[in-house]
């Protein structure tokens, strides 16, 4: 917790106040293959996003974190939001590997010379995410936080946004003052937590709110995609949050439930309370938040879900039944080229499959080459390129549907083949959260029964919780890999696995 020194509450109350607004986000799996990502991979649309473009100027449709933080120091009226330049994505997102030092130290510089040059300002918003993993910076949320503190000194309040995939621990809120958290997985609460930033930054910026705050760290570690806010205990442990909130008066309550694919040494579930001047509330709201997620922990980490063949053999039966469509969840395939599921449908010969999307950059630069256009044949082994994890290659014959731009990327191909399928192929791994994204050249998404996505929980949004989709299946993966439930297989460097339920069995008095 920081405090403000030498402040008048009052005179504060009536000055319009800056903000700052600064992006840094990814969730990093240091598992995946392919190398670490440097500069280069950070840089594919520019050296960096310009503050203007991340706070949205000339736009109206801002959404996600940063467009919750605008729209509320904009109804606030006597705030001034300065957007400071800041990265803008990284190419293959949550699939890439470690963030190099390098390239953590250029943002950094880029981040600290703009804010520099635009200081002096009454508050920093940080829109961040919490499972960045960089090469020798061990919390690396903690250091954007620190040098940002060390800049704008000890009476400017900091807040943060963060998804809760995030790995954070106390260390965080040693040099920033607030975390908002999304309480909902899929994040439909991301603009929500950036107007509530906003909110803070406003009241502490005036003398109305002294920061204080707890974190508490329950020893355990869960898979993300146990971390579903549809179903308990993951849904009862964010609304007994809301009711800590909704109880007190000027109360956050925040919950990492942590991302394991990433090696760092604060990995797994944290809870952060911020409260207005009163350390003994934050403490005991803190508390009984880790108690309860230690008291349901076996509930949290016992599930299970079918492999390839069960789920097809559900799809069919969801088939014969017109419980149609099905949305299959390839939920462990994190780089995206895995094959277990296509595989299966091939040879059970399913029909009316859309397949989005596959991961072969190869495929597409062959396409490239030949100059494809609608109506080419299409006869090549796809996926299965980052090894044993992937599966076998599948063997697709087919013919070209679509070649050309799509999602952002240069080149994205639609292949048909077998029995009204359709097979998308993107050059990097690609999660599909709704079916009007899939409404793009020939293809009509409502033509098909059943749907493969490389997602966990997100596609959800569309699929699921929108009634979309009749039958729902999230699929496992034959084998220990990284991105299955089966975490323990895993070779940790930093993260402190085997002191972390379900891995340390431990009974620890709450």
């Amino acid at each position: 917790m920081l405090t403000f020194l030498g402040l008048n509450a009052c005179s504060k109350q009536n000055q319009p106040k800056k903000f700052a607004v600064i992006k840094y986000q990814q969730e990093t799996c240091t598992f995946c293959p392919g190398g670490d990502a440097g500069i280069e991979d950070w840089t594919t649309n520019g050296p960096y996003l310009p503050g203007d473009e991340l706070i949205g100027k000339g736009h109206t449709n801002l959404g996600g974190y940063v467009g919750g933080f605008v729209h509320k120091a904009n109804v606030l009226r006597d705030v001034e939001v300065v957007g400071i330049n800041s990265p803008d994505f990284v190419f293959g997102g949550s699939s890439r590997s470690w963030n190099t030092l390098e390239s953590f130290e250029y943002f950094m510089d880029i981040i600290l010379s703009d804010l520099k040059s635009k200081l002096p300002v009454d508050g920093v918003y940080l829109a961040l995410h919490g499972a960045m993993a960089v090469r020798d910076i061990p919390k690396p949320e903690a250091e954007i936080a620190k040098r940002i503190r060390a800049l704008v000194g000890p009476e400017v309040p900091i807040a943060a946004s963060f998804d809760l995939h995030g790995n954070e621990d106390e260390e965080f809120l040693d040099w920033a003052d607030a975390a908002f958290v999304t309480k909902r997985f899929p994040h439909y609460d991301a603009f929500l937590q950036g107007e509530r930033s906003a909110e803070f930054l406003y009241k502490a910026s005036k003398g109305m709110y002294t920061p204080t705050s707890a974190s508490r760290k329950p020893p355990v570690i869960t898979a993300t995609v146990l971390q579903w806010t549809g179903a308990s205990p993951a849904m009862d442990i964010m609304e007994r949050a809301r009711r800590w909130e909704a109880r007190n008066k000027d109360v956050y309550v925040s919950v990492f439930y942590g991302f394991p694919w990433s090696d760092v040494p604060d990995i797994g579930t944290t809870v952060h309370v911020i409260t207005n001047d009163d350390q003994a509330l934050a403490d005991s709201i803190a508390d009984d938040m880790a108690g309860y997620i230690w008291r349901v922990r076996e509930e949290y980490v016992d599930q299970q879900f079918p492999m390839p063949k069960e789920a097809v053999q559900i799809t069919k039966k969801a088939i014969a039944n017109q419980q149609t469509p099905v949305a299959l969840g390839d939920y462990s395939d994190r780089p995206g080229d895995a094959t277990w599921i296509l595989s299966e449908l091939i040879d059970k010969e399913v029909g009316k499959v859309l397949y989005a999307a596959l991961r072969d950059e190869f495929a597409l630069e062959a396409l490239k080459e030949q100059n494809a256009q609608a109506g080419d044949r299409f006869s090549r082994k796809v996926g299965g390129i980052t090894g044993e994890q992937a599966g076998p290659p599948a063997q697709i014959d087919g013919e070209v549907l679509f070649f050309g731009p799509q999602w952002g990327y240069d080149h994205v191909a639609a292949i048909d083949f077998g029995n009204d399928n359709v097979l998308i192929i993107t050059p990097t791994y690609e999660q599909i959260i709704r079916p009007e994204s899939l409404r793009f050249g020939p293809i009509n998404p409502d033509d098909f029964d059943v749907f493969v996505v490389k997602s966990r929980v997100h596609f959800r949004r569309g699929f699921d919780e929108t009634g979309y989709a009749k039958t729902i299946q999230v699929v496992d993966a034959p084998g220990d890999w990284f991105g299955t439930i089966r975490i323990n297989a895993l070779e940790y460097e930093f993260g402190p696995i085997d002191q972390l339920y379900p891995f340390n069995t431990e009974t620890i008095d709450y």
